[in-house]
């Protein structure tokens, strides 16, 4: 039962993070390249939870920083996500031809716009991310740059993609599964922890450790959700095709230790990362009912 003040904060959170990318897209040149702009926008401003802008929030006001100079960072999450979905829909990848219930990028224009219209978004990313305008401090915006920069490369979730695709068809022990996770879906989640943390006046590296560490876990879970939820719920649901994981021989934690022991696994991530909040010693109300959320969301 989600509690009425989690989800006021949580339409708080995330028509802010709407409002932010509706402004930055706004100011899109187009002229001879409106379709591409047109994708970029297509892309980006169609529904989602804004799950990691969500967390940006969460973690830099938790920390004390204002709205203002968490914005960037959670637009730049965004944007990383919106061209990673882009991208994973394409044929050569995950080849979805639905996503939040409308038709993929490469789908509505085609695929070489997709392809340039992620590759736009990534770049806009960091055009955002460093402007100083709304948070000066030089020293915190190049980590934060760095932070994503890492998260979304060879060591994060295009690592981890490229690991998915080399391990389709063929068995991964619960390790080599962890691995790939954490890379694809779970470095993103815990950079959006971070670069909010890092938006904060004083962080120190203690806090940083600790928030980074409930960001592993919650990342970690919420791809362990993703995979059960991709094997129970409807494509109507979803918003995106159900049972593509089964159809395309991924690796899934269901198919690797039965729907069952994988919601108990769920479970015991999602307790592990709120105990770990009490190590935090602020208010850390509704990153604990995050965590709820993540465990028991239906898309």
């Amino acid at each position: 039962m989600i509690d009425p003040s989690f989800a006021k904060q949580w339409e708080r959170y995330r028509a802010r993070a709407n409002q932010q990318l509706e402004q930055v897209l706004s100011g899109l040149p187009t002229g001879e390249n409106e379709k591409l702009a047109s994708a970029i926008c297509y892309s980006t401003l169609n529904g989602g939870k804004r799950f990691r802008a969500m967390l940006v929030y969460a973690s830099g006001e938790c920390f004390g920083a204002s709205p203002q100079s968490l914005d960037a960072p959670a637009v730049s999450l965004e944007l990383i996500h919106a061209y990673s979905l882009v991208h994973d829909d394409l044929p050569a990848m995950d080849d979805d031809d639905l996503r939040r219930g409308r038709p993929s990028c490469h789908i509505e224009f085609d695929e070489a716009t997709a392809i340039l219209a992620g590759d736009a978004l990534q770049s806009l990313a960091f055009e955002v991310l460093s402007d100083g305008s709304d948070h000066p401090d030089t020293s915190q915006r190049l980590q934060m740059v760095k932070q994503l920069a890492v998260a979304s490369g060879l060591s994060g979730m295009a690592g981890g993609q490229s690991l998915d695709i080399i391990a389709t068809g063929r068995t991964l022990d619960q390790s080599a599964l962890q691995t790939v996770h954490e890379q694809k879906t779970g470095a993103l989640i815990r950079a959006a922890l971070r670069l909010g943390a890092l938006a904060a006046p004083t962080i120190t590296p203690q806090e940083l450790s600790k928030i980074d560490e409930y960001g592993r876990l919650i990342g970690l879970a919420f791809q362990v959700v993703d995979d059960i939820l991709d094997q129970t719920q409807s494509s109507k649901q979803l918003g995106k095709q159900s049972g593509a994981d089964a159809a395309m021989a991924k690796n899934t934690y269901p198919a690797l230790m039965g729907l069952e022991n994988a919601q108990q696994y769920a479970d015991q991530l999602v307790q592990s990362a709120q105990q770990s909040l009490g190590k935090i010693g602020r208010d850390t109300d509704f990153l604990h009912q995050l965590a709820q959320f993540t465990r028991f969301r239906d898309h």
